[in-house]
C-alpha cells in the first residue's frame, strides 16, 4: 500500500502543473455536455414512454389511492439522473484514457522517470480496444448485479468494486503503452494486480465527493501513471540485478 499512497500523493501534487490545470475539468465537462445533450434530445420521449407504461400498471392505482403519485414522478427523475451520472463518469474516464493519457504520461515521465527507456509496446488502436473491452465488461458486471442494488445486498460495495476494475483496466494499458514492452506489461499486470485494484478502489471513492469528482478522471490518470511507471522501473532494476 505504500506504493499506492506514494502514487496518490504524487498525483495530487501533479494536478498543480499548468498542463494538468488545463486538462483538469475538460473530460468531466465534455462528458456532462454529451449526456446533457442526450437528455435534452430524448427527455420528452423517455417521459412519454414512462407515462404510458405507468398508466397501465396496478401500481399507479395504488399510488393514487395513497396520494403519492407525484412522488413517483420525482422518483423517475432521480432514477434517470442516477443512471446518467455513472455513464458520464465512465465517459470522462474513457476520454482521459484515450485522449489525455499521452499528455499525462509525458509529464510524469519527464519529471519523475527521465531515464526510463521507451519501448513502445502499446498503440492507439490498442488503447481503443482496451477501452472497449473495459467498458463492455464493466457494463456487463453492472447489469448482471443490478438486482442486488434493489435488494440492498452489497449495494454500497459493488459500485466501488466495478469502478476499481474499470479504472485499473483502462489506465494500466495507457500508462505503460509508451514505455513497456508487451512482456513487461504482462508481468506488471500479474505482479501488481492487487496494487492496481487498490488504487482503483481508492480513486473510485472520490467519485462520491461533490466537486472533487470533477477532477477524479485526470487525477486517476496521474496516479496510475505514477504507480505503473514505478512498477516498470522496479521490474527493470530487478532484471538488471539478476544479470
Amino acid at each position: 500500500m505504500r506504493d499506492v499512497a506514494k502514487a496518490m500523493a504524487r498525483a495530487l501534487a501533479g494536478l498543480a502543473h499548468r498542463r494538468m490545470l488545463a486538462l483538469m475539468f475538460l473530460p468531466a465537462s465534455l462528458a456532462v455536455l454529451a449526456w446533457g445533450g442526450v437528455v435534452w434530445m430524448f427527455a420528452d420521449d423517455w417521459a412519454r414512454g414512462f407515462a404510458g407504461w405507468w398508466a397501465g400498471t396496478a401500481l399507479r392505482e395504488l399510488a393514487v389511492w395513497l396520494g403519492v403519485e407525484g412522488l413517483v414522478a420525482a422518483a423517475w427523475v432521480l432514477v434517470v439522473a442516477g443512471l446518467l451520472l455513472p455513464l458520464a463518469l465512465v465517459t470522462a474516464l474513457v476520454i482521459v484514457a484515450v485522449a489525455a493519457m499521452p499528455v499525462i504520461v509525458g509529464l510524469v515521465a519527464d519529471r519523475h522517470f527521465p531515464h526510463l527507456e521507451r519501448r513502445r509496446g502499446g498503440s492507439f488502436p490498442g488503447s481503443l480496444r482496451n477501452a472497449a473491452v473495459a467498458v463492455a465488461v464493466f457494463a456487463l458486471l453492472w447489469f448482471v448485479t443490478l438486482p442486488l442494488w434493489f435488494t440492498g445486498v452489497l449495494a454500497p460495495v459493488l459500485p466501488v468494486l466495478w469502478s476499481a476494475y474499470l479504472a485499473q483496466r483502462l489506465f494500466r494499458y495507457d500508462a505503460l503503452a509508451e514505455h513497456a514492452g508487451p512482456e513487461e506489461y504482462a508481468l506488471i499486470v500479474a505482479r501488481a494486480r492487487g496494487r492496481l485494484y487498490a488504487l482503483g478502489a481508492l480513486t473510485s471513492l472520490l467519485y462520491f465527493v461533490p466537486l472533487a469528482n470533477l477532477v477524479v478522471p485526470v487525477y486517476s490518470g496521474l496516479a496510475f501513471t505514477h504507480l505503473c511507471l514505478s512498477e516498470l522501473a522496479r521490474l527493470r532494476q530487478s532484471v538488471k540485478g539478476e544479470k
